[in-house]
């Protein structure tokens, strides 16, 4: 149960939401930087052919942005910033229940026996 391609893809894609959550973080705290490049996290291909292919485990991958800069060098959107951190975060919360799930019957069956 806990090496099954859907543990694996759940626990995958919660690291690589918690990856775009710090990268979110450090891009809004950039935000006035001079030069700063935001960064973007995309994992969702590469586990989706994983799991095609019957696997479950995907690496994450961290790329700068090639938005267009304001005039102090940074291209951080403070909006796309914000809606990003909020699918990410609805995104996490999804996951994270999807995996407790399995362990909430064996807890409650542990319980009742």
């Amino acid at each position: 149960m806990l090496d099954s391609v859907t543990s694996l893809a759940l626990r995958s894609a919660l690291d690589g939401l918690a990856l775009r959550q710090r990268t979110i973080a450090n891009n809004i705290a950039n935000v006035n930087t001079p030069g700063f490049h935001a960064k973007r996290v995309t994992f969702e291909n590469a586990l989706a052919r994983s799991v095609a292919q019957g696997n479950g485990s995907a690496d994450t991958t961290t790329e700068t942005s090639l938005e267009p800069t304001r005039l102090n060098g940074s291209n951080v959107n403070l909006d796309t910033e914000t809606l990003s951190n909020i699918d990410t975060v609805l995104r996490f919360q999804f996951a994270a229940r999807a995996i407790e799930g399995p362990f909430t019957g064996i807890r409650t069956a542990l319980r009742t026996s």
